[in-house]
C-alpha cells in the first residue's frame, strides 16, 4: 500500500527538477514524488515525464495554466486522496526546502502529529543567503498572522509541512480560495480549527540555487489581507 507522496509544484524549475527528484527519493526511500507543472514554457513538465517514465515512484500532474501555488497544491491534494496516500507533503522544488529534513517530517507525523511544519522560526531553525527586507517580511508576516487570528505556530508562511490523510480530508479543500502564503496561513488555520495537533519542527531555508523567486507584491497583499478574511470567515462557523 502506498504511505507517504511528496508533492512538488513547479513552474518554470527545469534547472532544478533534475536535482531536487533524485534528491528526495535518495533522502526518504519509500516516498512517491508528484510533480505539478503548470504548463512550464521551459520544458520542466517534460523533464517530469522522463523521470515518470523510467521511476515507477514518481508521477506528473499536468495543468493546463499557471493559477497559483495553491491551486497546484489542491489538485495535488485531492489526486493524492484519490488514492492510498496516508501523508501528504509539501515543498518547493527549488532546494529552499531541503530534502534532509524530509524524514523528520515523516517520523514526527508518525509518532502522532497530525501537521508538521518545517519551521525557520522556532529553536535550531533558521534561514541562508537572505536579505534583511525578505527577513523582515517573513517574520513580520507570521508575527502578524498570529496576533490576528490568535494562533501559536511561529511559521505561518512556510510550505514545507506534512499532513495526515484525515487532516485534508477534514479541511474542505473545496472552499480554500487563497493562494501563495495566504494559502499556507490559511490550511494550518482551518487544521487548528478543527482541533489537531499541529507541531513545529526546526528546518534551515537556503535561498533558491538557480531561478528567480515567484514572491511578489500581490502575494504579500493577498496574505496581509487574507488573514482578516479567515478570521471573519471563522468567526461565522
Amino acid at each position: 500500500m502506498k504511505s507517504t507522496l511528496v508533492c512538488l509544484p513547479t513552474y518554470n524549475e527545469a534547472d532544478n527538477l533534475r536535482a531536487i527528484i533524485p534528491a528526495i527519493l535518495e533522502a526518504a526511500p519509500g516516498v512517491d514524488v508528484l510533480v505539478i507543472d503548470d504548463r512550464s514554457p521551459d520544458g520542466t513538465g517534460d523533464i517530469a515525464d522522463e523521470f515518470a517514465a523510467s521511476n515507477n515512484r514518481v508521477f506528473v500532474l499536468h495543468r493546463e495554466r499557471k493559477e497559483g501555488l495553491g491551486r497546484a497544491y489542491l489538485a495535488a491534494f485531492q489526486w493524492a486522496l484519490q488514492r492510498d496516500y496516508q501523508l501528504i507533503l509539501e515543498m518547493d522544488a527549488d532546494f529552499s526546502h531541503s530534502p534532509v529534513f524530509l524524514p523528520q517530517l515523516i517520523l514526527e507525523a508518525e509518532r502522532g502529529t497530525d501537521l508538521v511544519l518545517g519551521s525557520r522560526y522556532v529553536l535550531g531553525g533558521g534561514t541562508r543567503n537572505w536579505g534583511i527586507l525578505r527577513k523582515i517580511l517573513s517574520r513580520g508576516g507570521s508575527v502578524y498572522a498570529r496576533a490576528v487570528l490568535g494562533i501559536t505556530p511561529r511559521d505561518l508562511t512556510g510550505g514545507f509541512k506534512c499532513f495526515k490523510r484525515h487532516v485534508l480530508e477534514a479541511l474542505d479543500l473545496a472552499t480554500v480560495r487563497s493562494t501563495g502564503y495566504a494559502f499556507q496561513i490559511e490550511l494550518t488555520y482551518r487544521t487548528l480549527q478543527k482541533g489537531f495537533k499541529v507541531t513545529e519542527i526546526p528546518i534551515i531555508f537556503e535561498d533558491r540555487r538557480v531561478g528567480k523567486s515567484k514572491m511578489n507584491g500581490q502575494i504579500f497583499t493577498e496574505a496581509l489581507w487574507g488573514v482578516w478574511k479567515m478570521k471573519r470567515s471563522s468567526a461565522t462557523l
